[in-house]
């Protein structure tokens, strides 16, 4: 995939690659390391970069822009979701890379989720069998994690989930993710949330009937915002020794801001998600918290954002 630009972050690269069917975006980083933003109880801020050798993130999109139309996000400022090729997919992946072809690092995690809803795409599947094929003899751990919304109208929403999670158990034995983004326990929110394209919690839990995760157990996503978080509810749907409960900043994207959604308070702080995180433990739930730095924010990283957004018209 040839790179026609390359934005350097605080944490790494955005990059912008033409594609099959037009531009697509994805991002080459480096990670703070968990002693600094995962369950730690203190400010987020920036400082020096675990080396790329450590951990090294690659966040690829599924689609171009993405018709789901959340109330959070920017990427349906690119236009309606038309899925990427497995060309695509894989030249995201060969051209993050390749930005530092001398890397051989302990863990490569690969993200699907910078612009689109992977659900819709069964290329991502097939993307998931040539990394295990392609990539883990060039790694230490190879990590692939598909995020989605759980869309209710993708009527091969099931199909692709179990294949995924076989996957995901299989061929890379546990080491794999699947994230669940659900953000409120209260379905109206959820409707306003999701622009009324996402499955309720119930649906979702038909959708997971009959897997059993192997290894590391399926993250439920929330941004912390205004929303509501209610154990009692998600202890109706999922059972705690199967899924882990991830909270994460609402992210200052465009649409955000517009919307006036936000995390109350200073989000790169931990106050804003220390009562969400002890009623979800006092529940029995494993809780991780995972929060931002300023500087990671600022600099449209994280997710929602798109810089493709800011080319349209």
């Amino acid at each position: 995939m040839n790179i026609t630009r390359n934005i350097e972050v605080p944490t790494g690269n955005i990059l912008i690659g033409k594609g099959e069917k037009g531009l697509l975006e994805f991002l080459s980083l480096a990670d703070y390391g968990k002693d600094v933003n995962l369950n730690q109880h203190k400010k987020v801020i920036h400082q020096e970069l675990m080396p790329l050798t450590e951990k090294w993130v690659i966040t690829i999109s599924t689609q171009y822009g993405c018709s789901m139309g959340c109330n959070f996000c920017d990427v349906p400022l690119v236009g309606p979701g038309r899925n990427a090729t497995l060309f695509d997919l894989c030249g995201q992946l060969i051209a993050g890379v390749n930005l530092h072809p001398e890397i051989r690092s302990k863990r490569l995690n690969i993200h699907f989720a910078r612009m689109g809803e992977p659900s819709w795409n069964p290329n991502v599947l097939e993307c998931g069998k040539w990394i295990n094929e392609h990539f883990s003899s060039e790694h230490d751990v190879v990590h692939p994690v598909v995020s989605t919304m759980m869309p209710r109208h993708n009527e091969w929403l099931k199909t692709f989930i179990h294949a995924w999670m076989r996957i995901k158990n299989r061929l890379f034995h546990g080491d794999a993710g699947l994230q669940i983004s659900i953000n409120s326990t209260n379905e109206a929110e959820r409707q306003d949330i999701f622009n009324g394209n996402a499955c309720t919690l119930s649906e979702i839990s038909q959708v997971m009937q009959g897997i059993i995760p192997f290894g590391r157990k399926i993250t439920l996503n929330f941004a912390v915002a205004r929303w509501e978080i209610d154990p009692r509810i998600l202890l109706q749907y999922f059972n705690p020794s199967m899924y882990v409960i991830k909270l994460t900043p609402m992210h200052r994207t465009a649409t955000a801001e517009f919307n006036e959604i936000r995390t109350l308070g200073d989000y790169t702080e931990s106050y804003p998600y220390e009562h969400y995180e002890a009623a979800l433990k006092d529940a029995g739930y494993d809780v991780l918290v995972f929060i931002a730095s300023k500087e990671e924010d600022e600099s449209r990283i994280t997710c929602g954002n798109a810089i493709l957004g800011d080319l349209q018209p």
